[in-house]
C-alpha cells in the first residue's frame, strides 16, 4: 500500500444561500447528448438496415438541434437554493417539481465526475438523506467542479450547525492526512483472483472432460460459455475501473474515498454513521495476506453494479494487517478479537464452517466470523443496534441450538448473525448484548 504524505487543498469560499442558482450552462449539452445518443442508435439501425445514408443524415439533422432544446429546456427548469435548514431544488418542463432537503438528515455529500463530464470541467453532487428512497436525493447534474466542491463544504458546515460567519470551519473540514492509496498491482490481481479464476478453471475442467468424452462437444461447450465469460469479464473490468487509484483520507468531516477512472466519485463517511463494518479475505487471496473491507453507512442507497461498489468499499484490498487498523480507526476503537466458539453440536449444522464460526463481544461491539471458503468477519456497534431477535430452525432445536441475529439501519449490511450457539449461551448473549447496547447508545447521545 502507497501512503502519501499529508495533503492539504485550498479552501473553497462560501457560496451565498439567498438565491436561486442554475446549474452550470454547459448542463444542455450533456443532457441533450443522452437523447442523441438514443436516437442515434435507433435510428442508425434502421439506416443500415434500410441501406439509407440520405434518412440517417436527415435525422441527424434534426436530431442533434431537437436534442438540444430538450437539455436547454431541463437546464432552464431546474434551479435550486441552500437557506440555513433545507437545500430547495426545483425542476421539471411540463410538470412542476420541488423538492426539499431537510440539512439535519443529511448524511453525505458525494461529488461524482462522469467521464464526458470531466472533458468539460463539470461534476455531480449526490446527496445522501436519512430515510432516503433508494436512490439519490435531489442530485444537482452539473455543476462547474470548483463548484460542486465549495457546494459541498457548506452543505456539511450548515449540516453540522456551522454558521456562515466561521470562518475556520470549511478550511478544517477541507484539512485532511492521506493513509492509504491502493496500487494498481494488487487491485488487478486481486480482481482477477476471484470469479474470473474460478470460472476460468472450471471451464477449462468441463472441456477437458467434454473432450474425453466426446471431441465434437468441445466446440458447443465453448459457444455455451460466450455469454458466462462475458458477464465475469464485464465484472471485473467494472471493478478494476471503479475502484482504481482508491484513496482514503482523513479529514475534519471523516473519512474521504476517492476513486475511479472514467468516472470519478469522491465520498465521505461522516464519523459516527457507519452501520456494520465487514472483512472478507477469500481463500485465494489468504496467501498473500489480503482483505477487503466494506462498510454500511446509514443513509446511503442500495444501488446495483458500480454504484454499490462504489458506496461499499472501505478498501478494496489491503494486508490484514492495515485493514484491521483502519477497521479500528473507523470505528473509534479495536473491537475484541473472536474466541467464543459454537458447541460440539455445530458441527451437525454446519460441517463445513464450524471451524471459522467465533463471536467477540465488548463494551462498544459485537463480532462474528464465518465461511467457508471465504473468511467473513462482521463487527456491528453497539451504538447502532437496532434490534436484536433469537431464531431456532427445526434442526437446531433438535441439537438444542440458537442462532442470535444483530440488525442495524444498514441496507447493504443490514447486521450480523451470531449463528448456532446453545441455547443457555444464545439466551445469556442477547441479554448481555441488550443491555450493553442500551449503555452504547446513551454513551453516545450528544
Amino acid at each position: 500500500m502507497t501512503v502519501p504524505e499529508a495533503s492539504v487543498p485550498e479552501a473553497a469560499s462560501i457560496p451565498e444561500t439567498d438565491a436561486w442558482v442554475r446549474l452550470h450552462p454547459l448542463t444542455p449539452l450533456l443532457r441533450g447528448g443522452r437523447f442523441l445518443l438514443v436516437a442515434l442508435a435507433i435510428v442508425g439501425q434502421r439506416g443500415l438496415r434500410d441501406a439509407s445514408l440520405e434518412v440517417f443524415l436527415a435525422a441527424l439533422g434534426v436530431g442533434v438541434p431537437l436534442a438540444l432544446s430538450v437539455g436547454w429546456l431541463l437546464w432552464r427548469a431546474m434551479r435550486y437554493r441552500l437557506t440555513d435548514t433545507e437545500l430547495q431544488v426545483e425542476s421539471g418542463v411540463l410538470t412542476k417539481r420541488s423538492r426539499r432537503v431537510p440539512l439535519a438528515r443529511l448524511q453525505s455529500v458525494d461529488v461524482v465526475r462522469p467521464l464526458f463530464a470531466r472533458f468539460l470541467g463539470l461534476a455531480e453532487l449526490r446527496l445522501e438523506v436519512v430515510g432516503g428512497s433508494g436512490g439519490a436525493e435531489a442530485p444537482l447534474s452539473y455543476l462547474g467542479e470548483q463548484e460542486a466542491h465549495q457546494l459541498r463544504v457548506r452543505l456539511l458546515d450548515l449540516a453540522a450547525g456551522r454558521s456562515a460567519g466561521d470562518s475556520s470551519a470549511p478550511a478544517e473540514l477541507e484539512q485532511e492526512q492521506v493513509l492509504v492509496v491502493v496500487p494498481l498491482g494488487p487491485l488487478i490481481w486481486s480482481t482477477l483472483l476471484g470469479a474470473p479464476l474460478v470460472v476460468g478453471v472450471g471451464l477449462v475442467v468441463v472441456l477437458v472432460i467434454a473432450a474425453v468424452v466426446d471431441l465434437t462437444l468441445v466446440g458447443g461447450v465453448l459457444l455455451g460459455a460466450v455469454p458466462l465469460l462475458i458477464g465475469v469479464g464485464s465484472f471485473a473490468v467494472r471493478r478494476m475501473l471503479t475502484e482504481y487509484g482508491f484513496t482514503v483520507a482523513e479529514s475534519g468531516d471523516g473519512l474521504r474515498l476517492r476513486h475511479g477512472l472514467l468516472e470519478t466519485r469522491s465520498s465521505t463517511i461522516p464519523a459516527g454513521r457507519v452501520q456494520t463494518v465487514r472483512i472478507t479475505e477469500p481463500l485465494l487471496w489468504r496467501p498473500f495476506g489480503w482483505a477487503r473491507v466494506e462498510v454500511d453507512v446509514a443513509g446511503y442507497s442500495t444501488g446495483g453494479g458500480e454504484e454499490q461498489a462504489s458506496t461499499g468499499a472501505l478498501l478494496p484490498v489491503a494486508p490484514r494487517e492495515f485493514a484491521h487498523r483502519l477497521v479500528a480507526r473507523v470505528l473509534g476503537g479495536v473491537p475484541p478479537p473472536v474466541g467464543d466458539r459454537p458447541p460440539r453440536a455445530a458441527r451437525w449444522r454446519a460441517p463445513l464452517s464450524h471451524r471459522r464460526l467465533a463471536i467477540g463481544l465488548d463494551a462498544a461491539h459485537l463480532v462474528s466470523t464465518h465461511g467457508v471458503l471465504t473468511t467473513t468477519t462482521e463487527v456491528v456497534p453497539l451504538a447502532k443496534v437496532q434490534s436484536l431477535r433469537l431464531t431456532q430452525g427445526p434442526l437446531q432445536r433438535r441439537l438444542g441450538l440458537t442462532s442470535l441475529h444483530v440488525d442495524t439501519a444498514g441496507r447493504r449490511l443490514p447486521g450480523t448473525v451470531a449463528p448456532h450457539r446453545g441455547d443457555a449461551e444464545a439466551a445469556q448473549l442477547l441479554a448481555d448484548s441488550t443491555t450493553r447496547a442500551r449503555a452504547a447508545r446513551a454513551a453516545s447521545a450528544p
